[in-house]
């Protein structure tokens, strides 16, 4: 049963990663970089101040960056727990992978760190911000599996890194939301 989830996990890589095209290229490099988030992390940030007020956001700053930190961590130790080759790495894709950047990072990769991150900040502010902007939700997980597509389309994760992730993100997320709201009543923010 996992010989053939994983076999089915490197035949969807390959097609998905074979879909790429150069032109595409510097586009899926630029959602693929943090960098590229720091005008939406700035939105993000500016819409908390205006709706939350400067204690409540710098709350939500602390929390948040717990939440980052604990999920790179988890996805640390999954890496070198589970020690599965990145496909860049692996012996049976050798040759069949499209490594769209200049090196493949680190050897191992489940799960994605990237996916799990994106995904763990969209369910924060999509659970603690619908109420002032209905739509901010869609944006934000659009932009979250743009984020997690990006790591199968620059060719350093398989799509079970990328969903592990994605959900990995969504528990943390909705798991340091409710942390953050305990924290507003506790410290009497309210």
């Amino acid at each position: 049963m996992l010989d053939q989830l994983i076999s089915w996990d490197k035949e969807m890589f390959t097609l998905l990663n074979g879909l790429g095209q150069p032109a595409w290229d510097p586009f899926w490099m630029f959602i693929t970089n943090k960098f590229g988030s720091i005008p939406l992390y700035l939105a993000m940030l500016g819409m908390a101040i205006y709706f939350l007020g400067r204690k409540k956001t710098l709350v939500l700053l602390v929390v948040i960056a717990l939440m980052i930190a604990a999920t790179d961590q988890l996805a640390n130790v999954f890496k070198y727990g589970f020690e599965r080759l990145r496909p860049c790495y692996d012996p049976d894709l050798e040759g069949l992978v499209r490594l769209v950047k200049d090196n493949c990072g680190g050897q191992f990769g489940y799960f994605s760190a990237h996916a799990a991150n994106s995904f763990a900040v969209a369910a924060f502010f999509a659970i603690g911000f619908k109420r002032y902007l209905r739509i901010l939700p869609l944006f934000l997980f659009l932009w979250a599996a743009m984020v997690a597509y990006s790591r199968i389309y620059i060719g350093v994760h398989f799509p079970l890194d990328v969903i592990t992730g994605m959900a990995v993100g969504l528990l943390n997320g909705t798991l340091f939301y409710l942390l953050y709201r305990w924290a507003v009543k506790t410290f009497n923010l309210s």
